[in-house]
């Protein structure tokens, strides 16, 4: 007996060989991708409420996130979802790249903190037009292996 799979039904997301730092920041210096996860598309589009080529799939790097993220879990990154509110984001910070809590604070700030108390949380002014952050995009799901 088969189970026939109608690959139509899912969006095929690169997962990219780039880490995101849950610590002191990852280094961006490739963007090739590795191979693709496959997500149902009405998943992506009815419950995510995006396009499908909207995303990508990178790597937790560090243990800044603990707990919530855990270094070598895959993160599904939605690159619509660029503005700032309370959440998991992807931020570029010069060349590094880090996975960070967010909380949305008045006056355009915005506070970045990591679940392990370790590590210090600080502020981003977002309207710093010359400060070099970028919003990489809110973290929408993640994949982790169980040892």
């Amino acid at each position: 007996m088969s189970n026939p799979v109608d690959l139509s039904e899912f969006v095929f997301v690169p997962r990219y060989n780039i880490a995101a730092a849950a610590g002191h920041g990852a280094y961006v210096d490739s963007e090739s991708y590795d191979y693709c996860i496959a997500f149902r598309k009405d998943y992506i589009n009815q419950i995510l409420s995006s396009n499908t080529e909207d995303f990508s799939v990178i790597t937790v790097k560090g243990n800044s996130m603990e707990g919530v993220l855990n270094h070598g879990d895959l993160i599904l990154v939605n690159h619509a979802r660029t503005e700032p509110s309370d959440g998991l984001y992807v931020i570029q910070i010069g060349s590094d790249l880090f996975v960070k809590q967010t909380q949305r604070l008045p006056n355009k700030r915005l506070l970045v903190k990591s679940s392990n108390t370790s590590y210090d949380p600080f502020e981003i002014d977002l309207n710093d037009v010359d400060a070099d952050i970028r919003i990489i995009g809110k973290v929408e799901w993640l994949g982790r292996t169980i040892a």
